[in-house]
């Protein structure tokens, strides 16, 4: 008569607890979690797939994100915009695409560039491979927004964090 080894399964069950121990240290949440935001601007699809970070307290405008460097606009990896079409973007064209998407803030004004090699990480930007580069005017926001956030209205995309909006005005291709 077969007679079950109490240590091998005492030993076995400890793995498996410990396991998921593991496991659950692994699934708290991220200090910048990946979103998406998609919508329709005409008949084009925009699709913008970023990492967004919290303000937690920070001093975001000018100190962690400073003015006259070019920033990843996200967290992680280079924060990218795709469009399933041809589009004006603040009345320059771009070919549809998916694009690294990067601006250079300063206080007045912003640009906004639009860089060819989507798969990258944040930090590795190139300015050598820019499709297009757009000025653009930020503004005072309406509501605290904790988180990096990103919205396609039916004016373009609306980048948002802390107190300021940054809009870039996208039209259908002519």
């Amino acid at each position: 008569m077969y007679k079950p080894n109490l240590t091998k399964i005492c030993m076995l069950l400890m793995g498996v607890l410990l396991s998921f121990s593991v496991y659950a240290q692994d699934a708290k949440p991220k200090a910048s979690p990946a979103a998406t935001a998609t919508g329709k601007v005409g008949d084009a699809t925009v699709t913008v797939n970023y990492s967004s970070p919290s303000v937690r307290g920070r001093n975001i405008w000018g100190d962690l994100v400073p003015y006259g460097q070019v920033w990843r606009s996200g967290a992680n990896e280079a924060t990218t915009v795709t469009f399933d079409q041809d589009v004006m973007v603040e009345g320059e064209k771009l070919a549809a695409g998916t694009y690294s998407f990067y601006t250079l803030p300063s206080e007045e004004e912003w640009t906004v560039i639009f860089n060819k090699n989507a798969k990258q990480w944040g930090t590795e930007y190139d300015e050598s491979q820019d499709a297009l580069r757009v000025q653009v005017t930020p503004r005072e926001s309406g509501e605290m927004n904790e988180r990096l956030k990103y919205e396609v209205t039916d004016e373009g995309l609306l980048l948002s964090w802390e107190n300021l909006e940054v809009p870039v005005r996208i039209t259908a291709s002519k």
